[in-house]
């Protein structure tokens, strides 16, 4: 029983109105005309602040989400508006704010093992929470901080955009700002577009632009999406920023490190045997 309440949250979750990475539940209180809101943002402001804690590297977010509610002209939006948002692994210090007040949130994932977010990196867990007294228009502010992954030598971090059931005829399009402060010294940094079930070779590169403040390597990324029932193109999907730290020391390979034992252990017994005969050598000298 628990497990079809559950599937059918989820699809009625899917099946509503939500934002960029924002999943608004149903309520049954939170109705225009018997149904649920449509929500459009058409802007959206990502700030990530990639930094070294512990000399671990972290990724800083913080979301700036202004969104509308559409078809208001006769009626006047009532109750609270559920949502889910998707945490990378390992995800610490959230911080939800509504205006200019902090929300209570809970881990969704923790009372419903089930519910996961899909992304091209791996499953997400998601976080609760209720937006109350919510007008035509309004700010939402997510900060939220995660160790990086690393994958194959290169650190990698995903911004999961799932702006695909979002657009609608109220709202055509949205653009998403990013803006990334490299504060680790960086190299090869490569930005790309991921589908949810998409793998790493299937990535499509997208362009970015980058300045510098003092130390500071500054990332300015751009994802423009369309509806795709108006645009006819597929959405390019969530971004996924990859590079390498320049002051890593290389990770030795698990066949690597006996090599390098027995490399040392040889030169050792060389050297060893080379002073045994230096010293044969002289005392055969002397003797004689």
């Amino acid at each position: 029983m628990k497990q079809m309440a559950l599937a059918t949250i989820l699809i009625l979750a899917l099946l509503s109105s939500a934002v960029a990475s924002l999943q608004f539940l149903p309520s049954a209180s939170a109705k225009i005309n018997g149904a649920i809101p449509t929500l459009s943002m058409p802007i959206e402001h990502v700030n990530y602040t990639i930094t070294i804690i512990n000399g671990t590297l972290w990724a800083k977010i913080d979301g700036n989400y202004p969104i509308y509610i559409q078809n208001q002209s006769d009626c006047t939006f009532n109750g609270d508006q559920p949502m889910v948002y998707p945490m990378p692994p390992g995800t610490t210090n959230i911080v939800v704010t509504l205006g200019d007040q902090e929300l209570n949130w809970s881990n969704y994932t923790r009372s419903y093992p089930d519910a996961l977010h899909q992304t091209a990196i791996g499953d997400w867990w998601m976080i609760y929470s209720v937006l109350g007294n919510i007008s035509g228009f309004f700010v939402l502010k997510i900060h939220y901080e995660h160790p990086l992954e690393m994958v194959n030598g290169s650190y990698l971090f995903l911004y999961d955009l799932n702006i695909s059931p979002y657009l609608s005829g109220q709202s055509e399009n949205s653009t998403a700002y990013f803006t990334v402060s490299m504060e680790a010294n960086t190299t090869d940094l490569s930005v790309y577009a991921a589908p949810p079930d998409s793998v790493a070779s299937q990535w499509k590169p997208i362009n970015y632009t980058t300045t510098t403040q003092g130390a500071t390597k500054i990332v300015n990324i751009q994802m423009y999406s369309e509806n795709p029932e108006l645009s006819g193109k597929p959405l390019a999907g969530d971004l996924v920023v990859e590079f390498s730290d320049a002051d890593q020391v290389p990770e030795l390979s698990g066949w690597m490190i006996p090599v390098l034992v027995d490399a040392v252990l040889i030169a050792l017994l060389l050297y060893v045997k080379r002073k045994s005969v230096l010293s044969a050598l002289r005392l055969k000298k002397t003797s004689s």
